[in-house]
């Protein structure tokens, strides 16, 4: 049994002041499957009430409004996740596995997680990758996509930064390169091109250095889950070539990023603004006492500090929009 803390601190910037922010977000790790959320704290500056509801798929979703005038919005969440291991998959499915996978799609609701989706979708790129990665019914599921995810952590490179949160997959598919976001959106499409049921994963992955993970420690993560017979949802993680199985806190699912960013919102004001966003997982073998405060790096204090001073101005605040990206991308 692991437990895992999780920090996560957003910050929008606008150039000027704005009257009014609604937002949402999707911060909370979800307790199902091996995973339990202990503790979960969402704060806020300026300070508002926040409210919370689950969606239609279990997802937890914290919102609120902040109707006076300001310059920042600054977000904190903390959560404390344990974690059970997960039974180990087999490297392939019995015999008829395809046949028995057809039943059960036909006897199940998974209509949402087949049909394409706004970033999961057939395109002529995506067909033609399909082609020359040899997707289709071959073999048995599970040999299928392990194969695929291998295919797309090599035929991809990893490239921060190289694609938009909005980005469609034929941008990734036509350079090549992309985020944790790009392999798991082509991943589903190609899944479900075969009539495999697979859903987007948000949420966070543990990073340390004896991994050798590529995805980025200081962001939030993105894999994806496959339905298949005898075994059920299984988690692949096409970035980083692996199962996604321990290490990986599950926040949210749906289709696709379109269904689960980490925040989503509106303001009334002005047409700029900067996002930036730092991410800390922290790991311990002996669950941490939740009546006391856990404990803080100095790094992740510094990072809430500066977050929460006041904006520049505004002539420094262009030199700083020219130097960063205004987007929010699982990286």
């Amino acid at each position: 049994m692991d437990f895992y803390l999780i920090r996560h601190l957003t910050k929008f910037l606008y150039a000027d002041q704005v009257s009014e922010s609604l937002m949402e977000a999707r911060m909370h790790p979800r307790s199902d499957n091996n995973q339990r959320c202990l503790s979960f704290s969402l704060s806020v500056s300026p300070r508002c009430r926040v409210f919370s509801y689950r969606d239609h798929l279990g997802n937890n979703v914290h919102h609120f409004d902040i109707p006076g005038e300001h310059s920042q919005l600054v977000m904190v969440a903390e959560a404390l996740v344990e974690q059970q291991p997960l039974p180990e998959i087999p490297q392939s499915l019995r015999p008829g596995a395809w046949n028995e996978l057809d039943s059960l799609v036909a006897l199940g609701d998974f209509s949402e997680m087949m049909l394409p989706s706004e970033f999961a979708k057939p395109s002529p790129a995506l067909l033609d990758l399909a082609k020359l990665l040899d997707i289709r019914r071959r073999e048995d599921p599970l040999v299928l996509l392990r194969q695929l995810n291998a295919s797309l952590y090599h035929w991809f490179d990893y490239v921060p930064r190289s694609t938009h949160v909005n980005s469609p997959i034929d941008e990734a598919l036509e350079s090549r390169k992309g985020v944790c976001q790009d392999f798991a959106h082509t991943m589903i499409a190609l899944v479900r091109h075969v009539g495999i049921p697979c859903r987007y994963v948000s949420g966070y992955l543990f990073h340390s250095d004896e991994n050798g993970d590529r995805s980025r420690e200081d962001a939030t993560h993105a894999w994806v889950e496959a339905f298949l017979p005898q075994v059920g949802w299984v988690g692949f993680d096409p970035t980083n070539n692996l199962l996604a199985q321990n290490r990986y806190i599950r926040t949210a699912l749906g289709r696709d990023y379109a269904d689960v960013p980490p925040t989503r919102g509106t303001y009334r004001g002005s047409k700029e603004s900067q996002l930036y966003v730092a991410v800390k997982v922290s790991k311990y073998v002996d669950m941490p006492p939740l009546d006391r405060d856990m404990p803080v790096p100095e790094d992740w204090s510094i990072l809430v500090e500066r977050a929460q001073e006041p904006p520049p101005p505004p002539v420094q605040l262009l030199q700083l929009q020219r130097m960063q990206q205004q987007q929010q991308q699982q990286q």
